[in-house]
């Protein structure tokens, strides 16, 4: 199997600084009320005129002038997929959209993809699968979501947690940085969903959420998708230099953690900031992990996530 290495990252932040005492204006809660049972004191959400669309570009650039700056060209990357499940249009898809933006080569595959919360983890393993189809060339894989245009901004349950944005990353093909990867489903209609285009209205959304059993799953699933992971790769749990989850709960992530027994400090977490941006969460905090110099080469990175579907997944990567 080919391994694979991100060799640039990059982020776009959506403009719209929401913080927990501005919704607290449209909706019956507070601050504390919100932290405690999230972790989450603010979040962005996209302003007229920010899409999913020209969150992904963005990101994109970012990352395409990291890449630019070690010397490489865009010319070389081959695929382009963007995670989401928030796009701009069904047709053209983001990924077409980005391609065009960024001047990419024509002759590459530009694909959307919607595994929800867990999408970029979904889009790892494709990424492996391509690079070993195309030797020499790379993949742009970025997650972008503007969840703020399919909450319902009167469900304090679910307008506190969800927040905008998009990650990139370029992928190579690696030989000497092995990837190992877990995924699972659990076919679910009910615990998390977002409709689609609707018989009786023709929108999207609202986003619908159990919030008990969303928890119960997860705090199996992010152990679960872990240890999975570590068995196949033979890592003891204790070399794995930085665990890097979806953002969607500070709980969550405690809880996880207690149970396998490692501690915070290994476990970056953005979330504070950001909400849950979904399929956006884990680049994103890639992108703000390299700009602090916190990734250095040869690092173990644990990503792991979960997400509607429901579905679970994980990868150890060597930076």
């Amino acid at each position: 199997m080919t391994g694979l290495r991100i060799i640039a990252t990059g982020k776009q932040d959506a403009s719209c600084v929401v913080t927990n005492d501005d919704l607290a204006k449209q909706v019956e809660t507070n601050d504390q009320w919100i932290t405690s049972r999230s972790g989450i004191r603010q979040r962005r959400f996209a302003a007229p005129g920010e899409t999913t669309s020209s969150l992904s570009i963005g990101a994109a650039k970012a990352a395409i002038r990291s890449l630019e700056a070690q010397g490489r060209s865009r010319r070389e990357i081959g695929a382009v997929l963007v995670a989401t499940f928030t796009p701009s249009h069904l047709v053209p898809n983001t990924a077409c959209l980005v391609q065009e933006a960024l001047g990419l080569p024509e002759d590459l595959l530009a694909l959307d993809l919607n595994a929800a919360c867990s999408g970029f983890l979904a889009g790892l393993r494709l990424c492996q699968g391509l690079l070993e189809q195309t030797p020499g060339r790379l993949v742009l894989l970025i997650g972008a979501e503007v969840t703020s245009r399919v909450v319902d901004h009167t469900d304090r349950n679910t307008c506190v947690l969800f927040g905008d944005g998009a990650g990139a990353a370029v992928i190579a093909g690696d030989q000497d940085r092995p990837f190992w990867w877990s995924y699972g489903t659990r076919g679910n209609e009910t615990v998390l969903s977002c409709p689609g285009i609707r018989e009786d209205k023709g929108l999207p959304g609202p986003i619908a959420m159990e919030g008990k059993e969303v928890f119960r799953f997860a705090v199996e699933a992010i152990p679960t998708g872990i240890r999975a992971v570590l068995e196949r790769s033979g890592t003891p749990l204790e070399a794995i230099d930085w665990f890097v989850c979806h953002q969607a709960n500070s709980r969550i992530l405690a809880h996880a953690a207690k149970a396998m027994g490692i501690p915070m400090e290994r476990f970056y977490m953005n979330l504070e900031r950001y909400g849950n941006t979904s399929a956006a969460s884990i680049p994103i905090a890639l992108a703000e992990m390299e700009e602090k110099g916190l990734l250095r080469e040869g690092q173990r990175v644990m990503l792991a996530g979960f997400g509607g579907g429901l579905s679970w997944g994980a990868a150890e990567i060597i930076w």
